[in-house]
């Protein structure tokens, strides 16, 4: 893994907690996204090297609406990025990680993803990011 792709974050309202980071953090987001394969839109923030993705739940059957629902607002995951995320799953596997999607998805911010189980990393919810890339 090769750094702290992004942290993402559960949100109620996506206006709202744009808002509150733009304050925070001292600048706007730079995008906004929909993945309606995953029942949510997210919002992507930069400060300085690192990124924070916000996560709003488009329904009610979303993991994130379910996330939401069980645990409230609040870090969801926290996403490593790789160069070759097919190669990284078969290694985590092999080390003994559970991997809830064996074949990578289209994720938000052009990335392909996929997520290991938090029961075998301490609770935390761990997705791997690699960048598509256009060849």
């Amino acid at each position: 893994m090769d750094k702290i792709e992004h942290i993402g974050i559960a949100v109620k309202n996506l206006e709202d907690s744009n808002a509150l980071f733009a304050q925070l953090l001292g600048t706007s987001h730079y995008k906004t996204e929909e993945v309606a394969s995953e029942g949510v839109r997210t919002s992507f923030f930069k400060s300085g090297p690192n990124k924070v993705e916000l996560l709003e739940a488009t329904n009610e059957e979303s993991p994130i609406a379910k996330f939401l629902e069980k645990k409230g607002e609040g870090i969801h995951h926290i996403a490593f990025a790789v160069d070759d995320i097919k190669a990284e799953i078969l290694r985590l596997r092999e080390e003994g990680f559970i991997v809830l999607n064996e074949t990578p998805k289209k994720g938000a911010d052009n990335k392909l993803v996929a997520f290991l189980h938090p029961k075998g990393t301490n609770g935390v919810l761990v997705e791997l990011c690699q960048e598509i890339k256009v060849e």
